[in-house]
């Protein structure tokens, strides 16, 4: 069997979970340019867009990443304005058809469910597991049902990050490893979602 191309019904489930483990490390240690270069990686596999819209995306996506990451004091309407324009670039650009406001409000939904579930425990994880089967559901045009698998494993590498944080964000924590296994699975279950609603 061949390599895959790249794109959102075909990407390489091993190389989107490495690449999104580089970018949630630079995201905490918040090195920028290096969360730059996995994002880049990230939408070229996972979107399979032209090399310039890739740059666009990936550019897009950190400045949300950067409105959103402060504590207290970030910008959720400036981090869902810029993911509206990515997301514009992804319909655009690709065979996904949805509404990129909706995409972007699911997109930071859950990223808010993300970091309520790391201060409030009345924020669970069946919570954030709830707000990416909706972005997955959506982005996708599978059942919800179909990606809850995907959204769970995700979860479990959010936990697993969470922790390698509170540990002190080293790049030689074993934390890393099993985060990066849990993204495998997840993005693996995702293809298989995809995959299946094509059937």
């Amino acid at each position: 069997m061949g390599a895959r191309t790249p794109g959102p019904r075909s990407f390489d489930a091993v190389v989107v979970a490495q690449l999104e483990t580089q970018a949630w490390v630079a995201y905490y240690r918040r090195e920028w340019p290096a969360f730059l270069r996995a994002s880049v990686g990230m939408v070229a596999d996972g979107f399979g867009m032209t090399r310039r819209d890739t740059l666009r995306g990936a550019w897009l996506v950190l400045r949300a990443n950067q409105a959103w990451a402060p504590v207290p004091d970030n910008d959720p309407q400036r981090a869902q304005a810029l993911m509206r324009r990515f997301y514009s670039l992804v319909v655009a650009d690709g065979d996904l058809a949805f509404d990129p406001q909706r995409a972007a409000a699911l997109e930071v939904g859950w990223w808010r469910a993300h970091r309520e579930h790391q201060h409030d425990r009345n924020v669970t994880s069946d919570d954030l597991v709830d707000a990416l089967v909706a972005l997955y559901g959506y982005v996708y045009t599978v059942d919800a049902h179909s990606v809850h698998a995907a959204a769970t494993s995700r979860v479990e590498a959010m936990d697993l990050s969470d922790a390698w944080v509170r540990a002190g964000c080293s790049r030689s924590d074993p934390l890393l490893s099993a985060e990066r296994r849990a993204l495998v699975a997840s993005y693996s279950a995702l293809l298989d979602a995809v995959e299946r609603s094509r059937v």
